[in-house]
């Protein structure tokens, strides 16, 4: 598909994007767009038709057929801590389960409409029109080299599950920047496998918003962000084998051995884990978080203490619920579905001995290390499950009972289904949140039964 303007070279393409910069979106909107509601993905359309001067279309190639070159428009939003992070994935092209693993990566359709992208960023303000959203930057996009390893590995890793059969098991979480995101007008758009019978949702290769965001910080705010593996590495291992290697040394030896391998004082302090951990990967004094492949691929740690049975003493916890977003978001834009679709878990496991079992300050080994993120099947069964139940409790209104130890509640518990419930976890009972029927109940989060965690783990045997 020709456009009706014809740009004879990349330079002149990211000239007539850069002009745009500090003007607003509703400038460009010479069909008038951003009137309908029902127009999705218009800031697109608009800036193809108003600045680029191109015909709206969908296009198996790329936007710029001539220069191989793909466009991007995307939306960033300003924090609290005034940095910049991506509102949203940046959706890339469908993928064809029946005609995708017929090729090589070089040769995909993935790659050869997406290795070279200019990105436009503009800025979302819930309290703007949309037309009135400015346009930040500019930029072309060629994947870096460590970048792009990943990539490849992300893109396999897609594949594979397709030729498995699995592709309706496919999770945004089994990636680390390249992922499979839904992609239609509802959960229900649905496709033919090629090497399974049951029918699979419909999805596009994206970037996570994750590693949309690292990338708007640092083409926006200069920001640098440290890596813990090069490009020679990545050609041959993988995220996960890279990291077994770094803890392998450490792998039997007891906390406090550890500490001194790598000359950090044991501490009660909260922040003692990750700074250990941050010392092992070789990166001391550098928070997870900020590291380029934490950051990017939405990787979050969390230390696991086994008991000599193999068993967690405690269900692991995670963040404080939104009572009031659980009611009113759509199952896929919820907060339990965001955090265990888009997250990945590294699992540092640590476990205690048997033999110091009556010991009050005996310490654990280190057992292991996995990356884990939750499966589609137990995401779409399990904790749907415990979405909907929940969402019904508090449509109906929580029954508050007054008991010996304090107040007990209707909310599912630790017997609910063997995987996921909702418990208190608060300073003390004063520590409340208001319901959505005007009752205040004790801050509460969601957990992962002890038992489910033990089964995820026990392959580190």
């Amino acid at each position: 598909m020709s456009t009706d303007k014809i740009y004879n070279s990349i330079e002149e393409v990211l000239d007539i994007a850069e002009s745009a910069e500090g003007k607003t979106v509703g400038e460009f909107d010479i069909n008038n767009r951003l009137d309908s509601r029902g127009n999705k993905g218009g800031i697109g359309q608009v800036l193809e038709e108003g600045l680029f001067k191109m015909a709206v279309n969908s296009r198996a190639e790329a936007d710029f057929v001539d220069l191989g070159l793909e466009l991007k428009v995307t939306a960033i939003k300003e924090n609290k801590k005034n940095d910049f992070s991506a509102k949203e994935r940046l959706v890339l092209n469908i993928i064809n389960y029946e005609e995708d693993y017929k090729d090589s990566f070089e040769e995909s359709s993935f790659w050869q409409k997406n290795k070279n992208l200019l990105i436009i960023f503009y800025l979302y303000k819930d309290e703007l029109d949309k037309k009135d959203f400015p346009i930040i930057k500019s930029v072309l996009h060629n994947f870096d080299p460590v970048d792009l390893e990943i990539i490849k590995q992300d893109w396999q890793t897609i594949i594979d599950k397709i030729k498995a059969g699995e592709a309706h098991n496919i999770s945004e979480g089994d990636t680390m920047y390249l992922a499979a995101c839904t992609k239609g007008a509802n959960a229900k758009s649905i496709r033919k496998q090629p090497f399974s019978n049951i029918l699979a949702k419909q999805r596009a290769f994206s970037l996570k918003s994750s590693y949309m965001s690292a990338f708007a910080r640092r083409v926006i705010d200069r920001q640098l962000i440290p890596s813990l593996f090069n490009v020679n590495e990545l050609k041959s291992k993988t995220t996960l084998q890279l990291l077994q290697e770094r803890f392998a040394p450490y792998i039997g030896k007891r906390v406090s051995e550890i500490a001194k391998l790598v000359d950090i004082p044991v501490t009660k302090n909260k922040a003692f884990n990750a700074n250990l951990i941050s010392a092992v990967l070789g990166v001391k004094g550098t928070k997870l978080e900020s590291l380029r492949e934490f950051s990017k691929a939405n990787i979050k740690f969390k230390t696991i203490r086994l008991e000599p049975t193999g068993i967690p003493k405690e269900h692991i916890s995670f963040e404080q619920i939104d009572f009031h977003r659980w009611v009113n978001d759509a199952w896929e834009n919820s907060q339990l579905y965001e955090k265990f679709e888009y997250t990945k878990y590294l699992f540092v496991v640590f476990q205690y001995d048997e033999t110091e079992k009556e010991n009050k300050n005996r310490e654990p080994y280190l057992k292991g290390i996995m990356l884990w993120n939750m499966p589609e099947v137990v995401i779409e069964h399990e904790l749907k499950d415990l979405w909907k139940t929940t969402k019904s409790i508090l449509e109906t209104g929580v029954e508050l009972k007054f008991v010996r130890n304090g107040v007990s509640n209707n909310l599912p518990g630790a017997s609910f289904n063997g995987i996921c419930h909702i418990r208190p976890k608060a300073r003390d009972g004063k520590d409340q949140v208001e319901l959505p029927d005007g009752q205040r109940i004790t801050k509460q989060c969601y957990w992962l039964n002890r038992e489910y965690i033990a089964e995820i783990v026990k392959e580190l045997s």
